[in-house]
């Protein structure tokens, strides 16, 4: 479902588990530094005042009540793992042999931690961000973290005792407290993530990074529900990590009103490409005193739409904007005197409005 002046297309991708264990550049799962940081290198979590019982359900966020004990909560921010890669249609999945955990030493256990994208779905095999807490916070408060690993099935050795574990897949975590005895104790999590990848086009042309950004939010756009986004600004190309379920795109190509609503649904373990296509061109404005002549400096422009309302204002020689096709007015002032004139806007027709100083 989509709403604005373009449409969308979406196709699934082999699911991620075999696609983690392929190799892939960096920049396959690199953010924009203007994008939304969710591979980020920051400082751990503190817990927050509650803990799920040992072999509890997993979720997706921290259980809250009152009396309940300390829990990390899931990550707002992820930090970076090994990339996600396509997979090729009809390629033989690589999938690295897991190895045994080792032998628990005297007075220590070892925590054998494993994830999957669900109870019927393949293992996690990269991406995945292990951290393991004390239970009980210091001196100073803070829930200190004792171990961190990035490998798909880490062994962990501790010595017996309470530890809070807390798994991050992007922007899907979960969390579960564990009793160690001098033993291995295996631990399986349900991460239930699914990956995104944007990209927006213009007639037959993919519009430029650096001219079009997504955002990410929660439910569908019919619901009538009022929330913040769940990723604010996303640029084209970048692979997001979601929890699986219905989320709604806002695509601006340039900052006028070409402006693009769709809805989308991302599935546990499978990478989702979806293309917004807009139905814009980018005009470029000139006031000149003859035609064909030198654009006027300083000009003040304003873009209005035929119901009087002001799409985009604007200082410059050559002002450029990006419009949704239609038909609209140029008012230019220069020196105190104003000049107009109607234009049309032509899908994927990009093109320049020249007004005469007269």
């Amino acid at each position: 479902m989509t709403t604005g002046r373009g449409s969308i297309g979406f196709r699934r991708s082999g699911r991620l588990s075999l696609a983690l264990a392929l190799a892939c550049p960096l920049a396959c799962f690199a953010v924009s530094p203007a994008s939304a940081q969710l591979f980020s290198d920051r400082p751990p979590p503190v817990p927050p005042a509650s803990v799920p019982d040992p072999g509890a359900a997993v979720s997706l966020a921290p259980p809250s009540g009152p009396g309940a004990g300390p829990v990390p909560p899931p990550l707002p921010q992820a930090v970076p793992g090994p990339p996600v890669a396509a997979i090729p249609p009809g390629a033989p999945a690589a999938i690295p042999p897991v190895a045994p955990p080792p032998a628990a030493a005297p007075n220590q256990g070892v925590l054998s931690l494993s994830a999957r994208y669900g109870k019927d779905l393949p293992n996690i095999n990269g991406g995945l961000v292990w951290r393991v807490f004390a239970d009980r916070p210091d001196e100073t408060g803070a829930f200190k973290m004792l171990r961190e690993d990035r490998g798909p099935t880490p062994n962990i050795v501790l010595p017996p005792g309470n530890y809070v574990v807390h798994v991050a897949l992007g922007l899907v975590s979960a969390v579960r407290t564990v009793n160690l005895k001098a033993e291995t104790d295996r631990e399986a999590f349900l991460l239930p993530a699914g990956g995104l990848r944007l990209e927006g086009r213009v007639g037959s042309s993919k519009i430029p990074q650096n001219q079009i950004s997504f955002a990410i939010y929660k439910g569908s756009q019919f619901d009538g529900r009022e929330r913040p986004p769940v990723v604010p600004n996303v640029a084209a190309g970048d692979i997001l990590m979601l929890p699986e379920g219905t989320y709604y795109i806002v695509s601006n190509y340039g900052d006028a009103n070409a402006v693009v609503r769709s809805d989308i649904r991302v599935q546990a373990s499978k990478l989702t490409d979806v293309t917004v296509t807009h139905r814009a061109a980018v005009i470029t404005l000139k006031l000149v005193s003859d035609k064909g002549g030198e654009a006027l400096a300083n000009t003040a422009w304003s873009v209005i739409n035929p119901g009087g309302d002001v799409i985009k204002e604007s200082v410059g020689a050559f002002p450029k904007v990006v419009l949704s096709e239609g038909d609209y007015r140029a008012i230019a002032k220069y020196e105190g005197k104003v000049f107009e004139r109607s234009f049309n806007v032509v899908n994927g027709v990009d093109g320049e409005v020249e007004v005469l100083a007269r």
